[in-house]
């Protein structure tokens, strides 16, 4: 991807779509197992006050697989930044406001600790620093749980597909169910076990205080993926100004299951009338 990027063509690797001319962007980064369609709810509207940039990160299924190269992404985040960055640049965007889910939350954070000037506010949506519990810290998962979650992804992958969809929409929506099942089940399964394991053993809790850039954190009252105590454990510890909303609402995807609640939320944060 550096190759790529050094080149220009990440904007097409990453089929980037610009939605709206407004004067001011907006960048919508999806999380794992999901692709830019899982803003379709948001974009008509956002499109209206915005500029919108939306892309597939490097392990989506809409991406050529050979362009996910294990040993630059495995390791952390800092690659999927150095790819949201190197975007941003191709694309002449020199102030934005970023609205990340899930991994893509901290994705964000990364990348403002790098270009703070770039950003101008964060919208940190179902965002986790950290996935495993520790001592004083609930961040969801035991390791024994991780581990039968990453033998489940490999021993079987279109069953851990099935039975992973419904728990984390968390809601009987059978259209997003479906969707996140159609983007996820895509996903070469190798791929697909390589991104949870680095999101699912992250620990990011360290660089929440290098974040300066203004937060608002969104996340469901009840989540399986993200307890709603991590919520205010980042607003505690990020470096600046931060918010916390919760939405009275369940499941890890409410872009698809309430979109227009979170979509009045949004019209608040960004200072739409």
């Amino acid at each position: 991807m550096e190759a790529l990027c050094h080149g220009g063509g990440i904007v097409q690797a990453l089929n980037t779509h610009v939605y709206g001319n407004g004067s001011q962007t907006l960048v919508l980064a999806h999380g794992f197992g999901s692709d830019q369609t899982v803003w379709h709810f948001l974009i008509p509207f956002l499109a209206c006050y915005f500029k919108v940039v939306v892309f597939d990160l490097v392990f989506s299924p809409n991406v050529d697989p050979k362009l996910y190269d294990p040993e630059r992404y495995d390791s952390n985040f800092g690659a999927y930044a150095e790819d949201l960055l190197c975007l941003l640049d191709h694309l002449n965007v020199n102030k934005t406001v970023y609205l990340g889910h899930s991994m893509s939350a901290m994705v964000g954070c990364i990348a403002s600790i790098q270009r703070p000037h770039l950003f101008q506010h964060l919208i940190l949506l179902g965002g986790s620093p950290r996935y495993l519990n520790k001592t004083r810290y609930n961040g969801g998962f035991t390791r024994t749980e991780l581990d039968a979650f990453f033998n489940q992804i490999n021993q079987n992958f279109s069953n851990w597909v099935l039975s992973f969809a419904p728990i984390a929409i968390g809601v009987k929506d059978t259209s997003a169910i479906a969707e996140f099942e159609n983007s996820l089940g895509r996903m070469t399964p190798k791929i697909a076990v390589s991104v949870a394991r680095t999101v699912f053993l992250s620990d990011l809790r360290r660089i929440l205080p290098q974040v300066v850039v203004p937060s608002s954190i969104i996340q469901s009252r009840k989540d399986f993926i993200v307890p709603k105590t991590v919520a205010f454990y980042m607003k505690k510890r990020l470096g600046g100004p931060a918010r916390v909303k919760i939405l009275n609402t369940e499941g890890h995807f409410p872009q698809l299951t309430v979109h227009p609640l979170l979509l009045k939320v949004l019209k608040r944060f960004l200072h739409i009338k």
